[in-house]
């Protein structure tokens, strides 16, 4: 199995995706979107973003957990991680993403 985009319908007539690594965990999910193409061209942007260190945001959850965004140009969020149990878990996830987001391919359930 290879990383892959698995996009798929959510409630109320929308659309989001994860991307999954290798291993089939989650290593991105993404916001709702309204459409399907809108949610394609949400994946075009992770394609995109995940190549570049500044567009990851490093965070921490309210119960002290690392968790990171993957931000496009505009600032928007596209996708947010799970939380991890340490910075380093935090930047392995991040690197998981810089390496999968490009190639990953499709598997659309919708």
């Amino acid at each position: 199995m290879s990383a892959h985009y698995e996009l798929k319908p959510a409630a109320n007539h929308q659309f989001l995706f994860n991307l999954k690594a290798v291993n089939g965990e989650i290593i991105l999910a993404s916001e709702t979107y309204t459409s399907k193409s809108a949610a394609l061209d949400g994946i075009e942007s992770v394609r995109k973003n995940s190549l570049c260190d500044e567009r990851f945001e490093r965070k921490t959850s309210s119960h002290s957990q690392p968790y990171f965004l993957l931000k496009a140009g505009n600032h928007e969020v596209i996708g947010k991680s799970e939380t991890y149990t340490s910075d380093g878990a935090r930047e392995k996830g991040i690197q998981s993403v810089k390496k999968n987001g490009p190639v990953a391919t499709l598997n659309d359930l919708t």
